[in-house]
């Protein structure tokens, strides 16, 4: 799982490793003398990898007879096997995984693996999509705003939103007279690059198609929000309607989704702020993705660029 993620992530993800044998697990300390002992010969991480890679092999073995398979493996990983014999046992060796283990106790480490988060203990699921979606939104950080953009758009003008996705073009036309604070938080949005790249995250035949969020997660946005702008005259009658999806009225974000069809379970809910004009037969193409069935999903389709055009 952190080789996946440090695979993924070079530059924002770093494993750091301590020795921390549990007391409870009678080779522990074995284990860590023996990564410590291969490490005087280079093969640090060849160790490691290979004593996790062969539990089930040793799981069930007395410490002696741990001691001797360990041995035994070090031939095989190019080691000269008598020095690592006494390395194994050395004084020094022992010291070092003892002055660890009492240093991390001395610190407060709970166990093993131990996460931090730009310093910050983290203390919650640590499965692989759950770290995925962490990262993801701790990088979203350095693109966020601080404030609501001031407003730039012209209420009586004309905007159309060209959506260019890797399925072809999506026309929007935008409503700055109907939603005013949802159009210009898009227009700056759009101008500003946000949503270059970013995937449908979120694509339910029938019902919606979500996008707006950097991360993918679907719990990333701008790093500011804005409250609801409901029209009683618009409504989620048809296909192509715009919506900004939130997590309640004052949570407006960058999300926005589009209908495949009348929902009007939404009227009232979210603000509609466009129209598809063009590229409705684009988003029927779209990967169907919906994250709540949890699992490994395929990846999303993607915007590539939103253009903007004022009349």
């Amino acid at each position: 799982m952190l080789a996946q993620l440090t695979k993924e992530y070079p530059q924002d993800v770093r494993v750091v490793f301590r020795y921390f044998p549990i007391s409870s697990h009678d080779k522990a300390v074995i284990a860590a003398q023996a990564a410590e002992a291969a490490g005087l010969q280079k093969k640090f991480w060849e160790m490691h990898n290979l004593l996790f890679a062969k539990q089930q092999d040793w799981a069930g073995q007395t410490p002696d007879q741990f001691e001797t398979w360990v041995i035994q493996q070090a031939a095989g990983l190019g080691l000269d096997e008598k020095k690592f014999a006494a390395d194994l046992k050395s004084e020094t060796v022992a010291a070092k995984i003892k002055n660890a283990q009492q240093e991390a106790e001395r610190i407060g480490l709970p166990g093993t693996p131990f996460v931090l988060i730009n310093g910050k203990i983290y203390q919650g699921p640590r499965d692989l999509q759950s770290l995925d979606a962490i990262v993801k939104l701790t990088s979203l950080q350095e693109r966020q705003f601080t404030e609501c953009p001031p407003m730039s758009i012209d209420p009586h003008k004309q905007y159309l939103a060209t959506l260019e996705t890797d399925k072809g073009d999506v026309v929007l036309q935008l409503y700055p007279d109907k939603a005013p604070m949802a159009v210009n938080s898009f227009v700056f949005l759009a101008r500003h690059g946000w949503f270059d790249g970013v995937p449908f995250h979120r694509v339910l035949p029938g019902f919606v198609a979500q996008t707006g969020d950097p991360s993918g997660t679907g719990y990333g946005g701008p790093g500011y929000a804005f409250s609801n702008e409901i029209d009683p005259s618009l409504k989620f009658d048809r296909e192509g309607v715009v919506g900004m999806a939130n997590a309640g009225a004052d949570s407006n974000g960058s999300q926005f989704f589009i209908t495949y069809g009348p929902a009007p379970d939404l009227n009232g809910k979210y603000t509609i702020f466009g129209q598809v004009v063009q590229g409705m037969d684009v988003l029927q193409k779209l990967t169907p993705r919906n994250p709540d069935q949890g699992g490994e999903l395929p990846p999303g389709d993607k915007i590539l660029k939103v253009t903007i055009a004022e009349k």
